[in-house]
């Protein structure tokens, strides 16, 4: 078929259809005249594009998929339903709110409302320092990590902070034991995000440095662990 009549067939637009062609997304035959000549296996694929791009993948995404293995398929969609179940559960909660406040709107119920939809609002701010795949490995992940689990990272993390204060103030060595057992567990709660990951660790540095365009609620909830002059002193131990 040519693209005209592929198109027709396929419930799409022979713009897309070139679009595709040109992403290398799908590459049709030509004929004799160089017109684009499509065939039963191109619907097949046009199909699975057009599904995972309804899901919400990128382009660039499900060509690296449609590449690849077949076996890397269903675990992109279990990434891709891990992140529409924390898009769902963010929404859920906004709804709540607003169920909560409709009979008695209180300051505090309208203030609960702004936070659950600034959340759902933010859900997505961190994609932009992160790679493709990282966000994947990332969405992953995230039914792992529950509220309870959030709870006890912030909770280590601020324990960490004080005793790293603590060995700052009392002018520890760098290259004791005290310090480098403060080093471990930094190090240890870092991989608690990351998994050890490379990529998500690229990205996440990424974030942490451009905290000066964080949403302001991540601004304020993060402000703890901000301090400059820990984050250097650790910077110093962890590559000396």
């Amino acid at each position: 078929m040519k693209a005209r009549e592929f198109a027709e067939l396929a419930g799409v637009t022979v713009r897309t259809l070139h679009h595709y062609d040109r992403l290398g997304l799908l590459r049709p035959g030509r004929n004799g005249s160089g017109y684009r000549v499509y065939r039963e296996r191109d619907l097949e694929r046009l199909e699975q594009i057009v599904a995972l791009k309804f899901l919400g993948l990128p382009l660039r995404r499900i060509k690296a998929l449609l590449s690849r293995d077949a076996g890397d398929l269903p675990w992109a969609l279990r990434a891709q339903r891990a992140a529409l179940e924390e898009k769902r559960r963010l929404l859920d909660r906004a709804i709540a709110a607003i169920r909560d406040a409709e009979d008695a709107p209180t300051p505090a119920l309208l203030k609960k409302i702004i936070e659950a939809i600034e959340m759902q609002e933010n859900t997505n701010w961190t994609d932009k320092y992160y790679s493709p795949e990282a966000r994947a490995k990332i969405a992953a992940r995230a039914g792992e990590w529950t509220p309870e689990k959030q709870v006890e990272w912030s909770k280590m993390w601020s324990d960490l902070f004080a005793d790293v204060e603590a060995a700052m103030a009392e002018g520890a060595d760098p290259k004791g034991e005290r310090v480098q057992a403060l080093a471990a567990r930094w190090r240890k709660l870092g991989e608690a995000f990351t998994g050890g990951d490379p990529e998500v660790a690229a990205g996440l540095r990424k974030l942490y440095a451009d905290e000066a365009n964080w949403p302001a609620s991540m601004q304020d909830q993060m402000r703890p662990f901000m301090k400059k002059e820990v984050w250097e002193f650790m910077a110093r131990v962890m590559c000396g």
